[in-house]
């Protein structure tokens, strides 16, 4: 039995029950077992933990876990309170601080995004410690596409925002006439620059948000 929460255990019950889920549950208990991953095994779903299927608002699509000792939190992006923030957040929090004159917040957890409704999906789910990658094309992006492919169905109104062409190409499913996507350049200092900055993603993702009736994100 997976250990998520319960409105997402309905929608991908069926996911869950596949042979490639199967192959990638043993393989990830594996690795665990064998030696050190990331993010530490309650939190491998923490994103869907802390965001609700009816309660999803806006999805941000990262492609790997931190892989480093303590930095992982099973949020895309998001670093465990008192890690220093990896450039990539950096450049967040300032695209957030020119964008909506916010301060960049004390540490680099974006837990309270999360609890918002904003779902941080990475693409793949965990990694082996030390080497980024190691636990890609195992099955955790046939499960992430149904994620994404999930909401983009039974959903209407959610902003997706994909930053750099691997989160383009995963987003490629999204209907735009019932979704809002937003694209830009990937926030890593190697590409910040190329249209990161100035993107204003975060404005416009709260003014649909608000034409709707919602609730906007506190950035």
């Amino acid at each position: 039995m997976v250990k998520i929460e319960a409105s997402w255990g309905r929608v991908l019950a069926d996911e869950f029950e596949k042979p490639y889920f199967k192959s990638l549950t043993e393989f990830v208990r594996n690795e665990y077992h064998q030696g050190p991953c990331y993010p530490p095994g309650r939190q491998i779903f923490a994103a869907f933990d802390l965001c609700p299927f009816d309660k999803a608002k806006v999805v941000i699509i990262g492609q790997d876990p931190y892989h480093e000792p303590g930095q992982a939190e099973g949020l895309c992006f998001s670093v465990a309170q008192g890690v220093t923030p990896p450039p990539s957040l950096v450049n967040i929090f300032k695209e957030i601080e020119d964008d909506l004159g916010t301060p960049p917040p004390p540490d680099g957890s974006l837990r309270r995004w999360a609890e918002q409704g904003v779902l941080l999906l990475n693409a793949t789910l965990t990694v082996r410690a030390h080497m980024a990658g190691s636990h890609q094309r195992r099955g955790w992006e046939e499960f992430t596409d149904a994620v994404i492919s999930r909401l983009a169905q039974e959903r209407t109104g959610i902003v997706f925002i994909l930053w750099g062409s691997y989160a383009q190409r995963k987003g490629a499913v999204i209907d735009r006439t019932r979704h809002l996507v937003l694209q830009s350049a990937h926030p890593s200092p190697l590409s910040a620059y190329r249209g990161f900055f100035g993107n204003h993603h975060f404005s416009t993702a709260n003014a649909y948000l608000e034409k709707q009736g919602l609730t906007p994100i506190r950035w």
